[in-house]
Formats: C-alpha cells, structure tokens, sequence
C-alpha cells in the first residue's frame, strides 16, 4: 500500500533536489525565525527563492523590481542570479526589517546591485522608469490590483512579472471569507487572468505564486 505523503514532507523532498539558499539566505531565513517568530510567515519560502533566481537566468534579466522586500531572501535570491551589471530596485516601507537586508547583500557581496527606496510602494512607483524585465510582488495584499496595472506598465514585453500569496492558504476560494486583503487577491487574480496583455498560470506551491508574461 502506498504511504501518503505529507505536503511538508513534499516540499522538503522538492526543496532537497532543487537550489539551495546558500550560506547568507540560510543566515537570513535562521535569524529571521529568531527574530520575528510571529512574522516570519512572511518571508518566502526557500524554494521560491530559487524558483525566482532560476527565472532571473532564464529570461536573462539585468534589470529586476521588487514590492516588499522584508528581511531580504527573496532580494538576496534575486540579486546574486543578477549578471555583472545587473541591477535590482526594492521598494518596502520598513527601515527596521530592511536593515536587516542591507546586511544579508553586503556579507554576500551584492550590495551595489540593489537599490533600497523606502516609502509606500504605489508612490515610489509612479517615479520609477522602466522597462524592467522583471518584476516580483510581495506586498500589502489590498493594493494588489493597483500594483498590478503599475507593473504590467512598468514591466518591457516579453519580461515577467511574479506575484505571491495568490491562493491566500486557501481563502481565495472561502466564500465566507470577505475580509479586505481576500477580496484585493481574488480582484488580483481575476484582473491578471482577463488581462489581454498578459500570459497567466497560478502555481499551487508556497502560498500560491501567479507567473505572468506581459505580452
């Protein structure tokens, strides 16, 4: 008879046989859980670091975005995927979780690759130029949508951009569940798949991570 696996013991056989997070994204998931136990839902999960980095490669980004950087694994993931003279803007609100980013890109050494801009990201974002080729969302869940129209104008032809948290552990399809942040992810999700400029899959890993291609 067939054991049934566990999705935590998936995930961990996935996350064995794909990219690791290397010695500073394995400091910054251990401190961050030190840290923050209570938020540190928030940061991505280690496979999503390498599945953005692989993207990086693939696409042959040099000029990256980022909405919601946190303590930086998914920025560290990112930038070191960069290729000499690749760039990476993060925008995020927190001077106190952010700092603790400064230091994950100094220690491995991609530090002048980035760009912090602390602010409210819809603002920051209207002074931003593109095209960039690529561009990851990992924000305040009500702004979604909004974010959504200023990437797809930001982000060139042919870039991609990355949103995570779009099945919102399931609440994306709880019709009892009408609390602001579900109701801007199911706006998201329903803006991006009817978008004509957009190609769309949702991927059920993580917390649900949509993968477009702006056309």
């Amino acid at each position: 008879m067939r054991k049934h696996l566990s999705d935590q013991e998936l995930l961990e056989y996935a996350s064995s046989r794909s990219m690791t997070a290397g010695r500073v994204g394995r400091k910054v998931i251990e401190e961050t859980a030190e840290r923050y136990p209570d938020l540190s839902i928030m940061q991505i999960d280690p496979l999503q670091g390498a599945f953005l980095a692989l993207l990086v490669k693939l696409i042959g980004a040099t000029k990256v975005l980022e909405i919601g950087t946190f303590t930086g694994l998914s920025s560290l993931s990112m930038a070191q995927a960069l290729p000499e003279g690749g760039a990476l803007v993060c925008c995020d609100i927190s001077e106190e979780f952010t700092s603790h980013a400064r230091r994950a890109w100094e220690e491995a050494g991609v530090a002048d690759r980035i760009t912090l801009l602390i602010g409210p990201a819809l603002q920051t974002l209207e002074d931003l130029e593109g095209p960039f080729d690529m561009a990851f969302l990992d924000a305040d869940k009500p702004n979604y949508p909004a974010y959504l129209q200023k990437l797809t104008e930001l982000v060139r032809p042919g870039g991609v951009i990355v949103a995570d948290n779009t099945l919102w552990s399931g609440r994306v399809i709880d019709p009892g569940d009408q609390t602001q942040a579900t109701q801007a992810i199911r706006r998201f999700n329903d803006l991006a798949a009817a978008s004509a400029d957009l190609e769309v899959v949702v991927l059920p890993f993580a917390d649900g991570v949509t993968l477009m291609r702006r056309r």
